[in-house]
C-alpha cells in the first residue's frame, strides 16, 4: 500500500510513545511468550488496530481459538492494510504481517486455519490495541 498517509517517527519517538513492551514487538520485530498478551483469549466484540498508528486490522468476528496462545484472525478487515513478506529468522521459513501504514510488526501468517480463507493471522497482542463495539 502506497499511501500519503505513512506514518514514519524516528526511533525516539516511537520509544516515547509505546511501551517497552510494544516497541520491542511492534518496532523490533519480537514475539510476546504465548498465553501471555491482553488479547489471546479476548471475547469481546470490537476491532483490533495498529498499536503505531491506530490503523482497523482485524475484526473480531473473524477472530478464532487457535490453541497457539496468541490472537489469531482467519482475514484481516482490508487487504491493503497488511503486508507478508518472507521471514527467515530463527532457522525457520514464514511470512511476516506488517502494518502497511507504518511497518509495525504484528506476527506472522500461516496457512492452517479455519474456513472460509485456511488463514491463521497470528499476531501479538502488543501489536494491537482493541476497541470494542
Amino acid at each position: 500500500m502506497t499511501s500519503p498517509d505513512r506514518i514514519k517517527r524516528s526511533v525516539e519517538d516511537w520509544k516515547r510513545l509505546l511501551s517497552s513492551e510494544q516497541y520491542r514487538i511492534a518496532r523490533c520485530g519480537e514475539t510476546e511468550r504465548a498465553f501471555t498478551g491482553k488479547y489471546w483469549n479476548n471475547k469481546a466484540s470490537g476491532m483490533y488496530h495498529c498499536i503505531c498508528c491506530g490503523t482497523p486490522l482485524f475484526s473480531s468476528t473473524t477472530k478464532f481459538e487457535s490453541g497457539t496462545g496468541w490472537p489469531s484472525f482467519w482475514d484481516g478487515v482490508n487487504p491493503e492494510a497488511i503486508i507478508t513478506k518472507q521471514d527467515t529468522t530463527h532457522g525457520m521459513v514464514r511470512t511476516e504481517i506488517t502494518c502497511a501504514r507504518c511497518d509495525s510488526h504484528l506476527g506472522h501468517v500461516f496457512s492452517d486455519g479455519p474456513a472460509p480463507t485456511g488463514q491463521r493471522y497470528c499476531v501479538n497482542s502488543a501489536s494491537l490495541d482493541f476497541k470494542a463495539t
